[in-house]
């Protein structure tokens, strides 16, 4: 369903001015992330109650898009619970500027219910076995009480990882939020209804709404 979400919001706006790369792969640089990158997120692991000898580094990042040095990220469900809430407090929010930040505190306060509802898979609650090595073995699915879901502390880390190293590689991300709304037709509608069924007469309001965040 993400998929198809992206690939509706990539037709929509690929004859526009701007060149959009679908699918963009950043290598990553682990010197980039020495010293003050490895404080920020050993911070990040830690009110996460991760543990681990060595830090572990994503190899890639995927985005969805990339325009110029900006990169772009379509964020669903599972994205907004207490533990990426958690990840948003830490230091690494106050050394950097992103301004989708507090926008993102609200709606992990907002809409865990949601990502109760979508996130309770075992892929996702449990997550591979690398997520119980760091964070232990998770509670049952739905029980978010003592150690609730290493899966979705790993998403949480994980992110945060997208947006530090995305920072240190030289780029601006932007997180689109599957909550966000936009004003079309007089009335405001949630970008990810728009997307999953998209009309023609609302194509240039996604552009306008899109293309403003070159601008934030």
């Amino acid at each position: 369903m993400h998929q198809l979400k992206v690939q509706n919001l990539y037709s929509i706006l690929k004859d526009s001015e701007h060149f959009l790369e679908p699918e963009f792969l950043l290598d990553v640089n682990p010197a980039y992330i020495n010293g003050k990158g490895e404080q920020l997120l050993q911070e990040v692991l830690s009110v996460l109650d991760g543990n681990a000898k060595k830090l572990p580094l994503l190899e890639h990042l995927k985005f969805d898009f990339k325009i110029n040095r900006y990169v772009f990220i379509y964020d669903d469900q599972v994205h907004f619970n207490r533990y990426r809430l958690n990840s948003l407090k830490t230091d690494l929010y106050n050394s950097f500027t992103f301004p989708w930040v507090d926008g993102y505190k609200r709606l992990c306060r907002t809409f865990e219910k949601e990502c109760l509802k979508a996130g309770l898979q075992e892929r996702i609650w449990i997550g591979p076995p690398f997520a119980t090595q760091l964070f232990g073995s998770s509670e049952e699915p739905g029980d978010l009480s003592g150690s609730g879901s290493a899966g979705w502390r790993l998403n949480a880390y994980n992110d945060a990882q997208y947006d530090l190293i995305s920072r240190l590689h030289g780029y601006k991300l932007i997180r689109i939020p599957m909550y966000e709304n936009i004003m079309t037709g007089g009335s405001l509608k949630k970008i990810d209804d728009l997307l999953l069924n998209p009309k023609e007469e609302t194509f240039q309001a996604i552009k306008n709404w899109f293309f403003r965040k070159l601008e934030q």
